[in-house]
């Protein structure tokens, strides 16, 4: 009987494991020790982004990875290396669509660097709006120009928005790591998060965005009009900006807000 491929003992497992608690929705890697990622993987994390986009409940969609060492070390290089070619570029085109939808997905997303977060890892948080990472805790890196190939699934192009041509070129030329602290200094990293309660930190950081905080769906606003807007001529961002506000003018969340501002009290928001 031959042998099962690496795809096929990986098809029945549970490599994103999804968990909401107070409108935060959790998708944690799941594929010890490093977190790799494989194809059926990435089936699995396009399907949570489509529940958590969907479900009504949640307001901020989190990142992580499960243990302490890695957020996730990129592809699975078994995979890489025992594939033909025409599998390598499908599964980089399916990646690609993967992570477009969670940067495009209209709430806010989180990604918690608990661990090292290299090559494909990296290139999954830079999809993230945020990149929160425990201190002292990794590393930060696109090295794929050491196995002879490119950062294939947004790399290229996400890295260069965050840091700029020059220091993106640089960067993965010579697949230089860094640590979270030097990653904050280029721009790749947000905030670092000190102590031993890193994901209860990331928990109240999540939840500040959650009603009754703050009105969820500006928020959600906010991320499309940046996202979508830096993509297109400076007029036909500020036309969509135009349109997304009078959406928000017509909801009930805009005005429990200015309500509020009146009558002066806090806004309790109800995400709608």
């Amino acid at each position: 009987m031959a042998e099962p491929t690496a795809e096929a003992a990986t098809a029945e497992r549970t490599l994103v494991q999804y968990e909401v608690r107070d409108g935060v929705a959790y998708l944690s890697l799941s594929d010890p020790p490093a977190n790799t990622y494989t194809h059926e993987m990435m089936r699995q994390l396009d399907d949570a982004i489509l529940t958590a986009r969907f479900d009504k409940e949640v307001s901020v969609l989190v990142l992580t990875g499960l243990g302490e060492k890695f957020f996730c070390a990129g592809a699975n290089i078994n995979m890489l290396q025992t594939s033909d070619p025409y599998f390598k570029y499908y599964f980089c085109l399916h990646a690609n669509e993967t992570l477009n939808r969670l940067e495009q997905t209209p709430k806010l997303v989180i990604a918690a660097l608990n661990g090292h977060t290299v090559g494909g890892g990296l290139e999954i948080a830079m999809a993230a709006d945020m990149r929160l990472a425990r201190k002292d805790a990794g590393r930060v890196g696109l090295p794929e120009v050491n196995l002879g190939v490119l950062p294939g699934t947004g790399g290229t192009q996400r890295l260069a928005r965050l840091v700029g041509k020059s220091r993106s070129i640089e960067l993965m030329a010579t697949g230089r790591l860094l640590t979270f602290e030097e990653g904050k200094e280029y721009g790749i990293v947000s905030e670092i998060l000190e102590g031993d309660d890193f994901m209860d930190q990331v928990h109240a950081y999540a939840c500040q965005f959650c009603p009754p905080n703050k009105a969820a769906k500006a928020v959600g606003r906010i991320k499309r009009a940046v996202q979508s807007g830096a993509e297109v001529p400076f007029e036909s961002g500020l036309a969509m900006e135009r349109e997304m506000q009078q959406q928000l003018f017509e909801s009930p969340d805009a005005r429990e807000g200015l309500d509020a501002y009146v009558e002066k009290r806090k806004p309790q928001f109800r995400g709608r």
